[in-house]
């Protein structure tokens, strides 16, 4: 019997739903039901209950879900509860930025490792990790059994990058690069593309901008 296979969209959502269980656990919120789960994410609380059905039977019918129980849950599926190591290669601006991120992270998945070309920023330190030179990076990610590969590169130079992580053996790789990659298929690529997230939240301002601006009707 094949393994069920779950969609992006569900995997997607994990982490939203541990972001705000986390948030309700700070303030000592021991339970919360799939309603209020919903009303706090904008989803319809049914689409809370299948997503988390794929992976257990996590709620008990009139209490809702134990906070502490399904933050651990979610976790294990996310495989938080295991450290993860992640390489970034790219020490401009926004890399720098994305290592200096690694101070609020209270999981197991943080950047381990940064590389940059540029022989001005190789030897200089960012939020205590020491900027390494390319040539390091496979035996790096070998010895740090690092898993994941961050791009924040210049469109040019992310697909040379992205065949270097492949070749050192990472299974993942989040592209900043505004360019499309092309990898084997066992590496998994995610793209964060800040221009065309842009240009979507613009198609929707312009949408309500054009209902809020109409000419008034003097007639």
């Amino acid at each position: 019997m094949k393994p069920m296979k779950i969609s992006e969209a569900v995997v997607r959502r994990l982490p939203v739903y541990l972001q705000v269980l986390n948030d309700l656990n700070a303030r000592d919120v021991q339970t919360v039901s799939s309603q209020e789960l919903g009303n706090r994410l904008d989803l319809n609380p049914a689409q809370i209950r299948k997503d988390l059905a794929y992976f257990g039977d996590f709620g008990r019918k009139g209490i809702g879900y134990d906070v502490t129980y399904l933050i651990e849950k979610i976790r294990q599926i996310l495989k938080l509860d295991q450290p993860l190591n992640v390489a970034l290669v790219g020490a401009g601006n926004l890399g720098r930025a994305l290592c200096n991120y690694n101070t609020y992270l209270k999981d197991n998945m943080k950047i381990t490792a940064v590389f940059d070309v540029h022989p001005s920023m190789i030897g200089s330190a960012i939020n205590g990790l020491t900027v390494l030179p390319m040539d390091k990076l496979k035996e790096t990610i070998v010895a740090r059994n690092i898993r994941i590969g961050i791009i924040t590169v210049p469109a040019v130079e992310a697909q040379h990058v992205a065949d270097q992580f492949v070749d050192a053996g990472v299974d993942g790789i989040l592209n900043f690069a505004p360019t499309i990659l092309r990898v084997q298929d066992q590496v998994r690529i995610h793209y964060a593309n800040f221009t065309t997230e842009l240009m979507s939240l613009a198609y929707y301002l312009d949408e309500e901008g054009e209902e809020d601006h109409h000419e008034p009707d003097l007639d």
